[in-house]
């Protein structure tokens, strides 16, 4: 499906609002740089503050919108998903990682904090998500019953069956020199370092909004695929895209000869399964 020129404005002006927001209160609610350990909390704010598109946070927002819900009592779960999706690239970023030097445009955290505070940045951040959901939602007259499920979705999408779990998977198969490079491998690693926090954040939006159980299954599937499209996407442009517009390095997947998409399917058939995804 093609967007009308009309619907992708208003998604433009929507997403531009919700970045707004998500960006204040990312600001407001973050511990301040001179607060004591300071070089920590200044990781914490340069690695969150320092850019990215806020799709997490525009998801659970409009997930919640689109159930009938307010969702300015969703912000704070936007905010924990972006803190969470941030504190994942502090890690990946990391030399016993994917080494990256860029991201969103700058030298990533542990170019500038060192490895030590990085980690210990990335471990912050996780926490503080768990925390926000905690106690903010309540805060903005979400139910605690609903704070609490929001807690567990999120805890199970970051976790050792999904996203942390694909992150381990991706590293024994890059050891093992991606011997495996089935369609049915490709798949089962990105569903779960990408498409489940995607889900997640629609499954947040609707459970903070009131949807019922058919409602929150098609915000489950509707997220799942998206993520399943976005990885694809990024997949694709890790091959072809502009290091100074996508403001990170480039080519990296092939240089370490990762299992994405292009590799498995090459570029036309790739493009192809991105738009049967979505």
């Amino acid at each position: 499906m093609t967007l009308t020129e009309p619907l992708l404005s208003q998604l433009q002006s929507r997403w531009k609002e919700c970045a707004r927001k998500v960006e204040a209160a990312l600001d407001d609610w973050l511990p301040k740089a001179d607060e004591l350990p300071a070089v920590l909390h200044e990781a914490m704010r340069y690695s969150v503050l320092g850019g990215g598109k806020r799709v997490r946070p525009f998801l659970v927002l409009e997930s919640c919108r689109a159930v009938g819900g307010d969702e300015e009592k969703a912000l704070p779960a936007a905010c924990a998903v972006e803190v969470l999706h941030t504190y994942t690239l502090v890690h990946d970023d990391l030399p016993c990682m994917d080494d990256d030097d860029f991201r969103r445009g700058k030298p990533t955290c542990h170019k500038v904090f060192g490895e030590g505070i990085a980690v210990l940045c990335g471990d912050a951040l996780q926490a503080l998500a768990f925390e926000w959901l905690a106690t903010k939602l309540p805060e903005v007259g979400v139910k605690a019953e609903t704070a609490l499920r929001c807690v567990a979705v999120l805890a199970e999408a970051a976790g050792s069956r999904w996203l942390i779990g694909g992150q381990a998977l991706d590293i024994t198969e890059q050891a093992r020199g991606y011997a495996d490079r089935s369609p049915e491998k490709v798949r089962l690693i990105h569903e779960r370092k990408t498409a489940a926090l995607m889900r997640a954040c629609c499954l947040l939006g609707g459970l903070i909004g009131g949807a019922d159980e058919t409602q929150l299954q098609a915000l489950s599937d509707y997220g799942y695929w998206l993520g399943i499209a976005f990885q694809i996407t990024d997949d694709i442009l890790d091959v072809t895209g502009d290091p100074e517009k996508l403001g990170k390095s480039v080519g990296k997947d092939e240089r370490q000869k990762k299992l994405t998409y292009p590799m498995v399917f090459g570029l036309e058939r790739s493009r192809e399964l991105e738009v049967e995804a979505v």
